[in-house]
């Protein structure tokens, strides 16, 4: 916890930064579209923001920390602005000051996110809770905060997924129910938003460099996880192993999130969903999920499935339209 002394210092070099009006120069912001991101200050919002600013969006950047809001707003076309998606005064402040800036909303990227791993029958309810407070009520919060404005413009809403929100795996399987329901969310979105003229797209990244299981492994360990306790010996250990040193020191930057991100707010025909992955075999895995829970949905002995010719067809209808973005 911050002192008083510390806050006060802060928030004096900070004062300028954070509550200065833009306003005066309206008709001159205006021209220039304006984007909300969450969760900017490392790992995948940091590097959206970053790739943002220089195609000449101006940003704003949600960050918690005073020094992280400084080090954003220290950057060309990005103000860094206090935006915890958990707690509803920052998200109303975000919004006068969006308001404020005079450059309308183009787009919200909704990326502020948690990881949490451990055992579902050994994970602790409030766990859950701490992990759909900011992976699944932030994106509603955000959404539902900003509606009036994106909706003026016509905007486009991006939220950040996961491969965890196609394909859930061991020790991952909490953090995957909080990013299956941002798909569900994203789904709802791109039929709702679009009968006012909103476009909404969902990313799913594989693996990037990121802080978030590394602050994960530092909120289990500080919990005082035992791996002898549990139920699910090997399980447990793998999971305690994953959590000591570095385990993560090859991922790449996550620069195709951005890019599908830019994509997603640019382009005449954005897609409703983007993989963002790393390495052909992440794609592949994603892609043989999915044809097999299609399987799996066909062939479950009820009266209605199709032919493998029928399934072709339909495929390469599917695919004919996914040509035309």
């Amino acid at each position: 916890m911050k002192s008083a002394t510390y806050l006060s210092i802060y928030a004096a070099l900070l004062f300028p930064l954070m509550f200065a009006s833009p306003a005066a120069n309206a008709a001159e912001n205006s021209a220039q579209q304006a984007v909300v991101v969450t969760g900017a200050s490392t790992g995948i919002g940091r590097n959206i923001a970053e790739r943002l600013a220089r195609e000449g969006y101006f940003v704003y950047a949600g960050a918690r920390k005073d020094r992280d809001i400084a080090a954003l707003s220290a950057i060309d076309n990005i103000q860094g602005i206090r935006l915890d998606v958990t707690v509803q005064d920052d998200i109303d402040n975000a919004v006068k000051t969006v308001a404020a800036g005079g450059r309308g909303l183009h787009g919200i990227v909704n990326n502020a996110g948690v990881v949490v791993m451990g055992i579902l029958a050994e994970t602790d309810e409030s766990e859950i809770d701490y992990l759909f407070d900011v992976n699944v009520y932030g994106p509603y919060r955000i959404v539902k905060a900003f509606a009036p404005m994106i909706i003026e413009s016509k905007g486009r809403i991006t939220n950040i997924s996961s491969m965890a929100g196609i394909r859930s795996s061991m020790a991952y399987g909490v953090y995957g129910m909080s990013k299956h329901a941002l798909e569900a969310f994203s789904d709802s979105l791109v039929l709702e938003m679009g009968t006012v003229g909103v476009r909404s797209s969902v990313v799913e990244p594989g693996p990037y460099k990121s802080s978030a299981v590394a602050t994960s492994c530092r909120r289990r360990l500080a919990q005082g996880y035992d791996p002898e306790k549990s139920l699910f010996t090997d399980l447990a250990n793998d999971l305690a192993g994953l959590c000591q040193g570095d385990s993560y020191p090859d991922f790449p930057q996550p620069d195709a999130v951005a890019d599908s991100v830019l994509h997603a707010l640019s382009s005449e025909h954005p897609n409703a969903r983007y993989l963002a992955v790393n390495h052909q075999l992440q794609a592949e895995a994603m892609v043989r999920d999915v044809l097999r829970n299609l399987v799996e949905i066909n062939s479950n002995g009820h009266s209605y499935d199709y032919s493998r010719d029928e399934l072709v067809e339909m495929l390469d209808e599917a695919l004919a339209e996914g040509s035309g973005n």
